[in-house]
C-alpha cells in the first residue's frame, strides 16, 4: 500500500522530465529557423541557448527558496504556469516578428522548467524507498531521453518549412514578397508552441486537483549547527560531497552541450561527412544511444552501486574520446556517437548522490545543482576558441575529455559524505 499511494504523483512527476528535455533539444531547431525568420547573424542567433541558460542561472536559487518555503507542489505548479505562459509568448512572438520577444519567451519557458528541475529531481528521490532513490531518479530522467530523441525529428517536421533562400534570392524579392516569406517563417510555431502550452495547461489542472503528497526529508542527516530552516544559503556547500556534486554537475553539463553541439562540424572535419548525414546520425545513433542508456543504466544499478557505474562510465567516455582526438575517418565519428551512451546516468547520478543525507536541505542543495547547468553555456565557448586557435575541431575536444576526468573524480572520491 505505502509503493501504491507514491504511484500516481510519481508518475505525473516523471511526466515532468519530459518538458525540459524538450525545451533544451529544440534549441538546434529554433536556432536556424529564426536565424532565417528574424534573419540574423550566427552571433544573434545563438543568444537562444544564451535565454535558456542564463534562465536556469538566475530562476534556480530562487526556486529553491520558493519550494522551501512552500512545497513541492506549488513549485511544480508555478513552474508548469511559467512553462505555459512562455509557450505561449511565442504565438505574439512570431505575430511581431520579434526576436526579443523570441527571447523573453524563451527566458520564461526556462525559468518555469528551471521550477520543475529543482522540484522533480530531489522529489523524485524521497517519493519511495532511499535505497532506490538513484535507481528511481534514473528511471524518471530516461524521460528526458525520450524528449532529447524526440524534440528534434518533430521540431525539425513541424516548424522548419525546408524552403531556404540563398542572399541573393531573397534581394531579388518585391518588399511586399520577401515580408510574406519571413512572416510565413515566423508562423510556423504558432501551432506547434500552442499546442505545447494547452498540454502543460491540462497538466497544471491534473496538479491541482490531484493529491500530491509533500514528503519530508529526514533531518536527521543534518549536523547539530545547522537546523532546517536556518542559514539557508550557500551555506549549504559546506557538505563537500553536495560541492564536489555541483563541480561536477557543471562539467557533465559542459560536456553534453559541446559534445553534441560541435558534432556535425565535426563529422566534416574527422570524415568529410555532409550536415543532413551528419544531423541524421546524431540523432538517430547517439541520441537514441543516450535514451537507451538511460534504462540500461537504472536495470545495471540493479547489481552496480551507483557512484562506480558513474566512475566507468566516465572512464570510458575519456578513452572514447581520446579516440575521436587522435584517430581519423569513422572510428573517430562512432568513438565520439558513442559516448552519449555513457553520459546518459551522469546528471540523475550526480544529482542523487549530491544531496544525499541533506534532510531539508535537499531543496536548497538542487537549487545549486540546477544551476549548474550553466556550465553548457561555458564550455563550448572553450571549444570554439581552441578550433579558431587550431584550425581543428577535433582538437577542441580535448574540453570534454577534461570535464569528464572532474567527473571520474567525483565518482572515485568526491561523491563520499564526510561526517561533520
Amino acid at each position: 500500500m505505502s509503493k501504491n499511494k507514491y504511484l500516481f504523483p510519481l508518475i505525473l512527476v516523471t511526466s515532468l522530465f519530459f518538458l525540459w528535455a524538450f525545451l533544451h533539444n529544440i534549441n538546434p531547431i529554433l536556432i536556424p529557423h529564426l536565424k532565417k525568420a528574424c534573419q540574423l547573424t550566427d552571433t544573434q542567433s545563438s543568444f537562444i541557448d544564451s535565454a535558456v541558460y542564463l534562465g536556469y542561472f538566475l530562476i534556480a536559487i530562487p526556486a529553491g527558496l520558493f519550494v522551501h518555503k512552500y512545497s513541492y507542489k506549488k513549485g511544480i505548479i508555478l513552474g508548469l504556469i511559467l512553462y505555459a505562459l512562455g509557450a505561449l509568448l511565442f504565438i505574439p512572438a512570431a505575430g511581431a516578428q520579434s526576436y526579443a520577444f523570441f527571447l523573453v519567451a524563451l527566458f520564461i519557458m526556462a525559468s518555469g522548467a528551471t521550477f520543475l528541475e529543482t522540484v522533480a529531481n530531489p522529489y523524485i528521490t524521497v517519493l519511495g524507498d532511499k535505497e532506490t532513490s538513484a535507481q528511481r531518479l534514473n528511471f524518471a530522467q530516461s524521460f528526458n531521453g525520450v524528449g532529447a530523441f524526440v524534440a528534434p525529428i518533430v521540431g525539425g517536421q513541424v516548424i522548419l518549412s525546408g524552403i531556404e533562400h540563398t542572399p541573393a534570392e531573397m534581394k531579388g524579392m518585391s518588399p511586399a514578397a520577401l515580408a510574406s516569406y519571413l512572416q510565413s517563417e515566423a508562423d510556423t510555431v504558432k501551432i506547434p508552441y500552442l499546442i505545447i502550452g494547452a498540454a502543460v495547461i491540462i497538466l497544471i489542472l491534473l496538479f491541482v486537483f490531484s493529491h500530491i503528497p509533500d514528503v519530508k526529508e529526514d533531518d536527521s542527516a543534518i549536523d547539530s549547527h545547522h537546523a532546517p530552516g536556518t542559514d539557508f544559503s550557500a551555506a549549504v556547500l559546506k557538505h563537500k560531497h553536495l560541492a564536489w556534486a555541483v563541480v561536477a554537475q557543471f562539467f557533465y553539463v559542459g560536456a553534453q552541450v559541446g559534445v553534441g553541439s560541435f558534432f556535425i562540424r565535426y563529422s566534416k572535419f574527422v570524415a568529410g561527412m555532409a550536415e543532413k548525414e551528419a544531423a541524421f546520425l546524431w540523432g538517430s545513433i547517439a541520441m537514441v544511444g543516450f535514451m537507451v542508456g538511460r534504462f540500461a543504466g537504472t536495470f545495471f544499478m540493479k547489481f552496480i552501486d551507483p557512484a562506480k557505474l558513474l566512475t566507468i562510465y566516465a572512464g570510458i567516455a575519456i578513452l572514447l574520446l581520446a579516440v575521436g582526438l587522435t584517430a581519423h575517418g569513422n572510428v573517430a565519428l562512432y568513438s565520439v556517437m558513442a559516448v552519449p551512451f555513457f553520459m546518459s546516468i551522469m546528471f540523475p547520478t550526480i544529482f542523487a548522490l549530491g544531496i544525499k543525507g541533506l534532510g531539508e536541505e535537499t531543496k536548497i542543495a538542487s537549487s545549486f545543482l540546477v544551476m549548474s547547468i550553466i556550465g553548457g553555456g561555458i564550455a563550448p565557448l572553450f571549444m570554439g576558441l581552441i578550433s579558431d586557435k587550431t584550425g581543428s575541431i577535433q582538437m577542441a575536444y580535448i574540453v570534454p575529455l577534461i570535464c569528464f576526468v572532474i567527473i571520474l573524480y567525483y565518482g572515485v572520491k568526491g561523491h563520499k559524505v564526510v561526517k561533520a
